[in-house]
């Protein structure tokens, strides 16, 4: 007669550990499993000592959500989708915003998934994905147009998500935003302040909303001061050596400007490379203002004034504003804007 077969077990690998579940927690505090669980899906309700000991005791043993149960069980995935910009011609703008989003969900159950988008088309297919997988609780999206239709999509699919930049649509929406108004303004108001009547501005590209800001109240401020000004928008196909031989002919051109503002830091490095090249004394000569998001311009040239976004705060808010309205709260109550931070280098 045929013997039996018996199934056999392959013995753990020498060093290999039992992947910690929320039972090990459990028998590791003495508390209940749903206390557990509740606390580390951030329950409110629990004491501050008890969300701090389960917290601890996760992070003893290496505990990690298993996704997969996770999204059977409450249809949640517990990560948040950066769709970045990857066209930004701003130095660290990337780096800054992704710690800020970090630090914001660290001790939180959620993760992030960053998604580039290297082409600024507005393209939706990043976003679609997410909405028709569901591989996000909620969405964050940088540089919007004005009439964005990843905005558009994700409202019309009362999806959570906030956006780094403004829009004209008339639904509200979640948004952070740099006050890039004010930062016009102040640029203009300087510049005249020390003598200037013949202003330039160099922006990138013009299918931002953020770009729209900030001509208008540029055209606006100079108005009403009554100085001259030119708008001149050096963004796509544009490289840094083209920007740098267009400030050298500027500054020998007929009509220099004797104010320059310009609206990112990668430019700015261009452009006043260019007019040193050319014999221009930059601060003397042609003062100059530069939107700032790291130290690096300032670190080259001491002398250049500068306006700056925080870009790792924007990160801390943008999460926070993304948090709150996945909870559930109005987006028209979760619309904010970032002052900016003038450097003058008298």
């Amino acid at each position: 007669m045929p013997s039996k077969m018996t199934k056999t077990r392959t013995p753990p690998a020498p060093g290999a550990t039992k992947r910690a579940t929320l039972k090990t927690i459990a028998e590791l505090t003495g508390l209940s499993l749903s206390t557990v669980s509740l606390s580390l899906r951030g329950g409110t309700t629990l004491k501050e000592e008890t969300r701090r000991k389960v917290a601890e005791a996760a992070a003893s043993v290496g505990y990690v959500p298993d996704r997969a149960g996770v999204r059977l069980r409450t249809g949640k995935t517990n990560v948040i989708a950066l769709v970045l910009d990857g066209a930004e011609d701003s130095i660290d703008f990337s780096r800054y915003l992704i710690q800020g989003i970090g630090h914001a969900i660290k001790g939180t159950r959620y993760h992030l998934t960053v998604i580039p988008e290297f082409a600024r088309n507005y393209s939706v297919d990043s976003v679609r994905y997410i909405l028709d997988n569901r591989t996000a609780d909620g969405v964050i999206i940088t540089h919007t147009g004005a009439r964005d239709p990843r905005v558009k999509l994700l409202m019309d699919s009362d999806f959570p998500f906030v956006s780094h930049g403004r829009t004209e649509f008339f639904t509200p929406h979640p948004y952070h935003d740099f006050h890039s108004e004010l930062f016009a303004e102040m640029a203009v108001e300087r510049l005249v302040a020390k003598g200037c009547s013949n202003l330039m501005l160099l922006i990138g590209d013009d299918r931002t909303n953020n770009y729209h800001n900030i001509v208008t109240a540029f055209e606006r401020t100079a108005a009403r001061l009554k100085v001259e000004t030119r708008v001149m928008d050096h963004s796509t196909g544009i490289t840094a050596a083209d920007t740098r031989a267009f400030a050298q002919e500027l500054a020998n051109g007929p009509n220099r400007p004797d104010g320059i503002v310009c609206g990112g830091e990668m430019r700015a490095i261009s452009v006043v490379a260019g007019l040193t090249a050319a014999g221009a004394k930059v601060g003397k000569d042609i003062q100059f203002i530069s939107k700032q998001t790291s130290d690096i311009l300032w670190s080259l040239f001491p002398q250049v004034d500068t306006i700056e976004e925080d870009v790792y705060a924007a990160g801390l808010e943008l999460t926070r504003l993304l948090l709150r309205r996945i909870e559930g709260e109005p987006a028209e109550t979760l619309q904010t804007l970032a002052e900016p931070i003038p450097h003058w280098r008298d």
